[in-house]
């Protein structure tokens, strides 16, 4: 969609939390000067069995769509557009998004807890092999005068991949970024994140970049550590990398990120997917 301009993709399931989504979307599309577009999907694996009831069902969405995009114009003046399809729950919301060249998609999160630990949580598996950033809302929007972002940095080599998104998030946002440095008591493991840190440091003095760098407590868990350091300094925002190739094992135990992602602080979570394409010989294209 060339010659268009940007959008912000919401995936809406007519709960709570797709407000939540929608009233940080139309804040954030101010500052990167996209419009936004409410998307609902009628999975074409779930109770609408019959092509009549898929027919229904997305003519009943689109209608409560165009209800939410009303509302939407009334209130703040902006109408956002609107999408209902079928579609697989997992893989349409990335097709939109790359079919629209949308910027960023923000979803709102339900609470991660009972059965869904043994089904897998449905915002990592659509996030799965996005090329294109998420956040994900988990609770109502909170002001907050601190716009700084918190930068996680352990021995991973995906780490040199989320600085692109580190830069294109402090430009459009005027953000500091607060580099948060695991404390690996392991020798190699160390070696590897202080390699990842003075790459980090590289980059963000090379592309002009406010940052600062704090390091975890030793012996801690590595995730605790984040939240709560994130809730120390009081971030809108924690960006991560998503683990690569999550499989069952990761959504029966939990991956890390998903403590994160579903943390209980509402603090809002960039998910970014590994992507080989960004780096070429340890660093960016």
């Amino acid at each position: 969609m060339t010659g268009s301009k940007k959008t912000i993709i919401i995936p809406c399931d007519f709960t709570e939390v797709s407000q939540y989504a929608l009233d940080l979307t139309i804040r954030l599309s101010k500052l990167l000067n996209t419009d936004y577009t409410l998307v609902h999907i009628v999975d074409e694996g779930g109770m609408f069995t019959s092509e009549t009831n898929r027919k229904k069902a997305v003519s009943d969405a689109t209608d409560q769509l165009k209800v939410m995009a009303e509302d939407t114009l009334k209130e703040y003046g902006e109408k956002p557009k609107i999408i209902a399809r079928v579609g697989s729950l997992y893989e349409s919301i990335n097709a939109i998004a790359e079919e629209l060249e949308a910027r960023l998609v923000i979803m709102g999160i339900h609470e991660f807890k009972g059965l869904q630990k043994f089904t897998g949580s449905h915002a990592l598996k659509v996030m799965a092999g996005s090329k294109i950033p998420y956040i994900m809302v988990a609770g109502a929007y909170t002001f907050r005068e601190n716009n700084d972002i918190v930068f996680p940095v352990d021995h991973k080599v995906e780490n040199k991949e989320k600085l692109i998104w580190a830069q294109y998030m402090a430009k459009n946002f005027n953000s500091k970024i607060i580099i948060f440095s695991a404390n690996h008591s392991d020798e190699l493991l160390k070696k590897r994140t202080n390699a990842n840190l003075g790459f980090a440091r590289k980059f963000m003095s090379e592309k002009g970049i406010e940052y600062e760098i704090h390091t975890a407590a030793k012996g801690k868990n590595f995730t605790d550590e984040i939240l709560r350091f994130s809730r120390e300094v009081n971030t809108n925002l924690i960006l991560i990398m998503i683990t690569k190739e999550i499989g069952i094992t990761d959504f029966l135990l939990g991956a890390e990120e998903q403590k994160i992602i579903f943390n209980d602080l509402n603090i809002n979570v960039m998910c970014v997917n590994p992507r080989t394409d960004l780096r070429k010989s340890g660093g960016f294209n």
